[in-house]
C-alpha cells in the first residue's frame, strides 16, 4: 500500500471478510493512518511478517483502479528516478479530488463576478471619470487588465480595497456585478478551429516516419516558428484515433496556451477532446478526469499533470514546446514531464513526439546519439517567410538620444524604453489597423526602489532579494513570497526623500505606450493580469478579435501563438535573463527571443521583429536574430563539454534550508562531508562534486538555503545516489531543517 507520507517506504494492511480478493494494483482504498482515515493505493498482495497484528482496510474507493498499469509503473519510474516518495508521487497523479477521504466536491459552483460595462478607452476619459475615485481607478484597470472580468474577491484582494468600492463603481454604471455559475465543462462553448486542409509535403513525410514508428520510438519533431507543427500533430492522432480503441495525449507547457491549442484540436476532433490543467476547479478536473476514465473521450491535452490522464492503449504522446522549464515540477516529485512522458509511452507501447522549434539541448543530443529520430519542417506552411529581424543596440541609441536631447523640453518617458525605429513602427502598425506584439520578461512598475542619498534599496524581510514597485496597486512586492509593503516617502536608513524607480517592468511600458498612443487599445499579459480563472484566455480571445493592437506581456506570450495580423514583434529588453547565474541562462535567452521573433509574419501581410539588446554580440543574441538553431546548439554545446554541464552529465542539486543561518550552513557542510565519505567508501570515481555554498538567493520565505550540485555521465548511478541520499543523509530536528534532492534541475538560483 502507498499511502502519501514523506516516507520511503510502504504500508501493509489486512483485507477483511466482506471485501472481495484480490484488490487490482493501482486501485484507491481506505485506511486508517496515524488514527486518520486516509486513501492508499494499492499495490498488489504481500506476505506479511510473521508476529504482526495488521490494520484491515476500511473500504475499497474504485470499481475499477485509477492508476491503470503503465501509470503505475511510471509512477514508480518517477519516484525511483527522482527520489522521491511513492506515496506522494502517486497523489500527484490523481485529481485533488480523489485524494481526500471526504467525497468529491460538486463541479459546478457559483461565483460573484464584476464586469464592465462603461468602456474608457482614453487616458483622457480616465483621468477625468476617476478624478476623486483613485481606488476605483485601480480597480478598473486591473478588471481591464483581466479582459473586462474577474471574481469579486480576486479583484478586492489585489486592490486592496473594500467592496464599497465595487458597490459604488456599479452606482456609477462603470461595473455590473452579479452571481454567476461556472460551467461544469469550461471549454464546451468554444467554437473550434478548423485546421488547414492539405498539409504539405514536409508534414505529410513528418506523419509517415512518426505512423510508421516502433512502439515506444521518440520523435524530435524540429520545425521553424509558424512551420505547421500542430497540423502534424493533428494528422498523426487522427491517423491513430481511426485504430481501434486507441488514445491519445498532448502536452503544452503553458495555461496560456491551452485554450488556442484546444480551439485547434476541437475543431478536428469535437467532443473527443478532455482538458486538464491546474487553472480548472476541482470539480471540474474531476469532471474531465473521468470522462477519460469512463472513455467518453479519448483525447487528453493539457499542461504537465494531463501525462496521467487515466487513458489506456495509448498510441501516441505529444509533447508541445518540449524546451520549455515549466514541464519540470517545482515541487515533490520534481519530475520532468518529457522524461516521464518517454517512460509513459514505452510502457503503452506508443510513440513520442517531441516537438520544438528550439529544441532543449538535452532532446537534441539524444538525436545526434541516436535515442531519438530528428524530423525536421524547414518552412514555414503556405509559403510563408521568417520575418526580418532588426537588433537595436541600446547603449549607442541611449547614447545618441540623451545627445540629441533639448535640456529645456520635458523628460521624455521614453528614454531608454523605446528605440526610435521601434517607436515608428509601432505607429506605422497603429495607423495600419495592424496589430503587435511587445515581450518584457519582467513584471511590476519597476525592479528596484534605491536612495540617491545612501544608496539603500529596500530588500524583502522574508527573501534575499530587492522588493519590486508595483503601480497598479501601488506597493512593493516581493516576486518570491509575494510580501507587499507600503512605497516608502523617505529613505529607511537616512531618512532623505531622495528614493527613486530603478529599472523597468511591464506595467512601466504599458503606461508610457498609453501616454504615447493615447488612442491605442493595449493589453498587458503577465502574473499580476493573468490570476483570474480564464483569464488568459479572455485577453489573447480579444487579441484573436482584434480588439487589441499592442499586447505587451512577458514570456507567456512568447510562444504557441498564432495571430495573423500581428506584423510587428519587438523584445523591449532582450538581456534580462542572460546574466543570471544559471549555465543555462543563454539557452532561455535564446529559445525566448527566438519564440517571440516566430509570432509575426504569420499571415499574408509578413512582418517585422525589432530587438533591443545591450548585448548585440552574445551567441544567444546573435543566433536568435538569423533563426540559427544548428548553430547556437553547436556553440552552445561546445560551453558545456568543460567543465562538464547537461546534456553530457547527469545533475542533482542537493538543497537544504531552515529557519536558522548559521544551522541551515553548518547542515549543509556535515551534509556535503557526508555525501564525500559515501562516495570515497564506495569508490565512486564517476562522481564529480561541486560545493557547498550559498544558494544565489540564499533566503526564501524565511527558509536559509545551501546547496552543493552530484555530477555524473552514468545515470543508474546517479539515481541510487541521489535516492541514498534522499533517504538517509542525517539532518537535525530542529529549525525546520530540510534536505531536498532535485534531479535534473532545470534553474540553479
Amino acid at each position: 500500500m502507498a499511502l502519501a507520507a514523506p516516507l520511503f517506504r510502504t504500508f501493509t494492511y489486512r483485507v477483511p471478510d466482506g471485501i472481495a480478493v484480490p484488490i487490482a494494483p493501482g486501485t484507491r482504498v481506505l485506511v486508517s493512518f496515524r488514527n486518520r482515515p486516509e486513501i492508499g493505493i494499492c499495490l498488489g498482495a504481500t506476505v506479511p511478517p510473521d508476529g504482526i497484528t495488521l490494520k484491515p482496510i476500511q473500504a475499497v474507493v474504485d470499481d475499477v483502479p485509477s492508476l491503470p498499469a503503465s501509470l503505475l509503473h511510471t509512477g514508480k519510474w518517477i519516484a525511483d528516478w527522482y527520489a522521491a516518495p511513492l506515496g506522494l508521487t502517486l497523489r500527484s497523479m490523481l485529481p485533488t479530488a480523489l485524494t481526500s477521504a471526504k467525497a468529491p466536491a460538486p463541479a459546478s459552483r457559483t461565483q460573484r463576478m464584476v464586469r464592465i460595462v462603461m468602456d474608457l478607452p482614453s487616458l483622457l476619459q480616465r483621468e477625468q471619470t476617476f478624478a476623486r475615485a483613485k481606488q476605483q481607478r485601480v480597480v478598473y484597470d486591473l478588471l481591464e487588465a483581466q479582459g473586462g472580468a474577474a471574481p469579486l474577491e480576486s479583484l478586492r484582494i489585489q486592490a486592496n480595497c473594500s467592496a464599497g468600492v465595487f458597490t459604488a463603481m456599479a452606482k456609477r454604471g462603470l461595473v455590473d456585478i452579479r452571481d454567476e455559475v461556472q460551467q461544469r465543462d469550461p471549454f464546451a462553448d468554444r467554437a473550434g478551429t478548423l485546421p488547414p486542409p492539405n498539409p504539405s509535403e514536409a508534414q505529410r513525410e513528418a506523419v509517415r516516419a512518426i505512423l510508421a514508428g516502433d512502439p515506444g520510438q521518440v520523435f524530435l519533431l524540429h520545425g521553424v516558428t509558424g512551420s505547421g507543427k500542430t497540423l502534424v500533430y493533428i494528422e498523426v492522432l487522427r491517423a491513430v484515433l481511426q485504430q481501434r480503441d486507441k488514445t491519445a495525449i498532448v502536452l503544452v507547457p503553458e495555461i496560456a496556451l491551452t485554450s488556442q491549442t484546444v480551439d485547434r484540436f476541437r475543431g478536428a476532433f469535437g467532443d473527443d477532446v478532455a482538458v486538464l490543467h491546474s487553472g480548472l476547479s476541482d470539480g471540474e478536473r474531476l469532471d474531465a478526469w473521468q470522462s477519460l476514465r469512463r472513455g467518453e473521450r479519448r483525447i487528453a491535452v493539457g499542461a504537465r499533470s494531463a501525462l496521467f490522464a487515466p487513458l489506456e492503449r495509448v498510441g501516441v504522446v505529444i509533447v508541445d514546446e518540449e524546451h520549455e522549464s515549466s514541464y519540470k515540477q517545482s515541487e515533490t516529485p520534481r519530475y520532468h514531464a518529457r522524461e516521464a512522458a518517454i517512460v509513459r509511452a514505452r510502457a503503452e507501447g506508443a510513440v513520442v513526439v517531441l516537438g520544438s522549434a528550439t529544441p532543449s539541448l538535452e532532446t537534441w543530443e539524444r538525436a545526434d546519439r541516436g535515442q531519438a529520430i530528428r524530423l525536421t519542417l524547414p518552412d514555414r506552411a503556405a509559403g510563408a517567410q521568417l520575418p526580418p529581424v532588426t537588433v537595436v543596440d541600446m547603449r549607442v541609441e541611449l547614447k545618441q538620444a540623451v545627445k540629441e536631447r533639448n535640456p529645456n523640453a520635458p523628460f521624455d518617458e521614453t528614454l531608454g524604453v523605446f528605440s526610435k525605429s521601434l517607436l515608428v513602427a509601432l505607429e506605422q502598425r497603429l495607423v495600419r489597423g495592424e496589430q503587435s506584439l511587445l515581450l518584457l520578461n519582467r513584471r511590476g512598475y519597476s525592479s528596484f526602489m534605491q536612495c540617491n542619498a545612501c544608496g539603500d534599496v529596500p530588500v524583502c524581510p522574508h527573501c534575499s532579494i530587492s522588493l519590486t514597485y508595483h503601480r497598479v496597486p501601488e506597493m512593493l512586492v516581493c516576486h518570491y513570497c509575494q510580501h507587499q509593503q507600503p512605497v516608502p516617502a523617505v529613505c529607511a536608513q537616512c531618512s532623505a526623500d531622495t528614493m527613486r524607480r530603478r529599472g523597468l517592468g511591464t506595467q512601466q511600458v504599458e503606461r508610457v505606450l498609453s501616454e504615447r498612443f493615447p488612442e491605442a487599445r493595449i493589453a498587458r499579459m503577465d502574473v499580476d493580469t493573468t490570476s483570474g480563472k480564464w483569464a488568459h484566455t479572455q485577453i489573447l480571445d480579444r487579441v484573436g478579435r482584434g480588439e487589441v493592437d499592442i499586447l505587451l506581456g512577458t514570456q507567456m506570450i512568447a510562444k504557441g501563438l498564432d495571430f495573423p495580423n500581428v506584423t510587428l514583434v519587438g523584445v523591449v529588453d532582450a538581456d534580462t535573463g542572460l546574466n543570471l547565474p544559471d549555465f543555462r541562462a543563454a539557452e532561455r535567452t535564446f529559445q525566448l527571443v527566438s519564440q517571440v521573433a516566430g509570432r509575426a509574419g504569420r499571415g499574408p501581410k509578413g512582418g517585422d521583429v525589432i530587438i533591443q539588446t545591450r548585448m548585440p554580440n552574445s551567441h544567444a543574441i546573435r543566433h536568435a536574430i538569423t533563426h540559427d538553431v544548428t548553430g547556437f546548439v553547436r556553440e552552445e554545446l561546445g560551453a558545456r563539454r568543460m567543465p562538464a554541464y547537461p546534456p553530457f552529465v547527469s545533475i542533482a542539486n542537493v538543497l537544504v534550508s531552515g529557519l536558522d543561518q548559521a544551522a541551515t550552513a553548518a547542515t549543509a557542510v556535515a551534509a556535503a562531508s557526508w555525501v564525500q565519505r559515501l562516495v570515497e567508501r564506495q569508490g565512486l570515481r564517476d562522481l564529480v562534486f561541486v560545493g557547498p555554498a550559498p544558494c544565489p538567493i540564499d533566503r526564501i520565505k524565511d527558509r536559509w538555503r545551501w546547496h552543493f550540485l552530484l555530477k555524473s555521465s552514468q545515470p543508474k548511478l546517479m539515481t541510487r545516489v541521489a535516492r541514498y541520499i534522499a533517504e538517509r543523509c542525517p539532518v537535525p530536528k530542529m529549525h525546520e531543517l530540510r534536505l531536498t534532492v532535485d534531479r535534473d534541475p532545470v534553474s540553479l538560483l
